[in-house]
């Protein structure tokens, strides 16, 4: 039990909610009803934590969680203060009621419920600034409504495509003016516009494999012919001499779903591939954001004077994944055609977020919020990688390359990783399976286990059940 501000409270163990937000809700409740005045010192994580008998990591989360909402602040050495929180709120939670109660309705400003654990790919929206973001949202409503709602360039918003050309050239090296980015609706939509640009049916494009089911499934859907570049050390394969690919689609500084960054070698003979065969390179830079040791892994397109290679990046894992808000950087001399297929196709990202969005990045929102969630998630992905070698022992074949978002777990080839899966849904956990991201050769037996949406109470209370699955699993059922 712990007390703050002469109220005491304690953990239901047993309880819906994971640990982190029964502290989140207890402490936000005694600021909103003036328990907790502005000014007042939080109890340190530590001892809060030795209090509650809960890992100080757990505590963590619950004030990141009150720092991203504006209720508390963090001063450097001094530790969490409350903040003002307006009249309108305390006076709501204070007030006498002057009607009968109405039914229970969901208060939590926490954002949307939390995924399975494990499920991958998803960013942690419990974490969302959303204090910050409505902030921005607002002034922009006051100072640019018109740019809510209306757009001249389908190319996007020019203010965030000038911040997407300042921050893909400090941050990868790519170096693309204002004037070629295009704005789109997440990355795959990036990924879709590159290939009905450059590609006609019948031609052959290379896909990674294993690799991303929805691209393979869009590729054959234009009549496009896959040709399957498999996952070796080094990275993505090279295409075979025969019918070479107009396209190759990789994933050099972070492979889905596999992990790991192509080899600098490796990059080289893509992009001289290109050049030699008049082809085109469609860099998706998934994950390039989330890496946890070492140097930052120059993008391919920061390497190619040749201009052969489109750069494709999005907000959706480092931001929001609801906003769906992606881009990508057309090499001169392929504007032209990037927007025909917009005319041709239609434009569909948004234009709603688009202009506090370039406000959110060009203020520093967005590269705090970035480099808080850079250590919470390499704080995540530790106990994971802690939690699968100390439950499975033996069978916990993976390799942690310390970047990404996933791991993609190696199963013996006695086990189905499609039975597993389907008996960790019923227990409520999310996996997926590692053969279903096969389409070329033959498939391997595995998980792919996501950990930035979870705390390391919520992996280490799920990795128990799923190594007991997995233990059957290879025992025979």
């Amino acid at each position: 039990m712990a007390t703050i501000a002469g109220i005491a409270f304690e953990i239901d163990r047993a309880g819906a909610d994971p640990a982190f937000a029964q502290v989140y809700h207890a402490i936000r409740r005694r600021i909103v009803q003036g328990a907790l005045k502005t000014g007042d010192r939080l109890p340190p994580t530590r001892s809060l934590a030795v209090d509650l008998g809960l890992s100080r990591s757990t505590v963590n989360a619950a004030y990141d969680q009150l720092i991203a909402e504006g209720y508390v602040a963090s001063r450097q050495g001094a530790g969490c203060f409350v903040r003002p929180i307006g009249d309108v709120e305390l006076a709501d939670a204070v007030a006498p009621r002057r009607r009968p109660p109405s039914p229970p309705q969901p208060t939590d400003k926490s954002g949307p419920p939390t995924p399975p654990v494990f499920t991958p790919g998803v960013p942690d929206m419990r974490l969302f600034p959303y204090s910050q973001w409505a902030r921005t949202v607002a002034r922009t409503s006051r100072t640019a409504p018109a740019a809510l709602v209306a757009s001249s360039d389908p190319f996007g918003d020019m203010a965030l495509r000038e911040a997407i050309s300042e921050h893909i050239a400090e941050w990868r090296g790519v170096h693309a003016p204002a004037e070629r980015i295009v704005v789109t609706a997440g990355s795959g939509d990036a990924l879709e516009i590159c290939i009905r640009a450059l590609a006609a049916p019948g031609d052959r494009v290379g896909l990674e494999d294993p690799g991303y089911p929805p691209l393979r499934n869009f590729v054959r859907s234009l009549g496009l012919k896959p040709a399957w570049l498999d996952i070796d050390a080094g990275g993505a394969s090279l295409p075979t001499a025969e019918a070479p690919p107009r396209i190759n689609v990789l994933t050099p500084s972070h492979q889905f779903p596999l992990g790991g960054a192509m080899a600098p070698a490796r990059r080289g003979a893509h992009i001289a591939w290109a050049a030699a065969n008049d082809a085109w390179i469609v860099e998706d830079d998934y994950d390039s954001e989330f890496r946890y040791s070492g140097r930052p892994i120059p993008a391919m397109a920061s390497l190619d004077t040749d201009g052969r290679t489109i750069y494709v990046g999005g907000f959706s894992k480092v931001f929001s994944n609801s906003l769906r808000i992606g881009y990508l950087a057309a090499p001169e001399g392929m504007a032209d055609r990037v927007r025909q297929v917009l005319r041709d196709y239609g434009v569909k990202a948004s234009i709603a977020p688009q202009r506090p969005l370039a406000d959110f990045v060009s203020n520093g929102e967005f590269y705090r919020h970035l480099r808080r969630m850079r250590r919470l998630y390499d704080e995540r992905r530790r106990a994971l990688v802690d939690a699968l070698r100390r439950s499975l022992g033996p069978l916990a074949d993976f390799a942690d390359h310390q970047a990404g978002m996933l791991i993609a777990l190696n199963l013996p080839p006695n086990i189905d990783d499609r039975a597993v899966v389907a008996e960790a849904a019923t227990a409520g956990l999310g996996p997926l399976a590692l053969s279903a991201y096969y389409a070329g050769g033959q498939p391997s037996s595995g998980l792919v286990l996501g950990f930035c949406a979870f705390t390391p109470a919520e992996i280490e209370a799920a990795t128990t059940p799923l190594a007991e699955i997995i233990s059957r699993q290879a025992a025979g059922g």
